[in-house]
């Protein structure tokens, strides 16, 4: 479908941009949001970390557009669901919260 935009006026060219504009924000919101349901609340995560090399944390919380995840050591990163995979088991222990004592 072509649209011969040299026709439009200007107001019509605004219209236009903002539908544009209005239909672009809905899919990404919709991608963020597909991306966000291949995790759940207490999955294990991990993500390259700005400057830092891999973190590791804890999905917390579902945001509009990110995800938050708690590190181990207690600090909190609001991370795009497209940055983040799930934490293999193969090889690592599950690690229990600090506050649970263990009984051997």
């Amino acid at each position: 479908m072509a649209i011969n935009i040299d026709a439009l006026t200007e107001s019509e060219l605004i219209d236009l941009n903002r539908r544009v504009v209005e239909r672009l924000r809905f899919l990404q919101h919709m991608r963020a949001h597909r991306q966000m349901l291949e995790f759940k609340v207490g999955d294990r995560v991990t993500f390259q970390g700005d400057g830092r090399g891999q973190v590791e944390g804890m999905l917390v919380r579902y945001n509009r557009k990110t995800v938050t995840i708690i590190t181990d050591d207690g600090h909190q990163w609001n991370v795009s669901p497209s940055l983040v995979s799930r934490v293999t088991a193969a090889g690592k222990q599950p690690q229990a919260p600090s506050n649970v004592i263990r009984l051997k």
